[in-house]
């Protein structure tokens, strides 16, 4: 019985801790959009915001990268997205160099926002499940940063 005790209470502390490490890691895994045109995340511990999407309906995890030309997807998530490889490119990342392909995701949505046709990558190099959110999307957002919280509001050529 002191076993089995002891084992809930264990267990009980992991889902705790994982709890509080996922929220401190991915403070927006659980955003809630409130009505209105914007769109405000928190910064995660490691400096980045990351925050939950869909790309042509499938759910994803998007890091905001204002360094990426494109939408940047890891390549093995490419048929799962209903993403097809278009002509090779190169891209320089901070890794080097390397072959991307070129794609067009029919619909990719955040928040309360929802673009067609963006352009973007398949990228073989990229290990992780994020997509890297580049210009090809931040391009039409305005952006309003104050400490740990990032405000995102359409320009006026963004669908709402």
């Amino acid at each position: 019985m002191a076993l089995a005790a002891s084992l809930l209470l264990l267990g009980m502390f992991y889902l705790y801790f994982e709890n509080s490490l996922q929220a401190r890691d991915n403070p927006n895994r659980a955003l809630q959009v409130a009505p209105g045109a914007e769109l405000v995340l928190k910064r995660s511990r490691d400096g980045h915001y990351v925050f939950p999407g869909e790309i042509n309906g499938q759910p994803v995890s998007f890091l905001l990268d204002t360094g990426a030309t494109l939408v940047s997807v890891p390549s093995r998530l490419g048929d799962t997205l209903g993403l097809r490889p278009g002509a090779p490119m190169q891209a320089v990342t901070a890794n080097g160099t390397v072959t991307t392909h070129v794609t067009r995701i029919e619909s990719l949505a955040f928040g309360p926002f929802e673009l067609r046709g963006v352009p973007a990558s398949l990228n073989p190099g990229m290990r992780g499940e994020q997509i890297l959110l580049g210009m090809s999307v931040l391009k039409h957002l305005e952006f309003t940063q104050r400490g740990d919280t990032l405000v995102l509001r359409p320009l006026n050529d963004l669908e709402k």
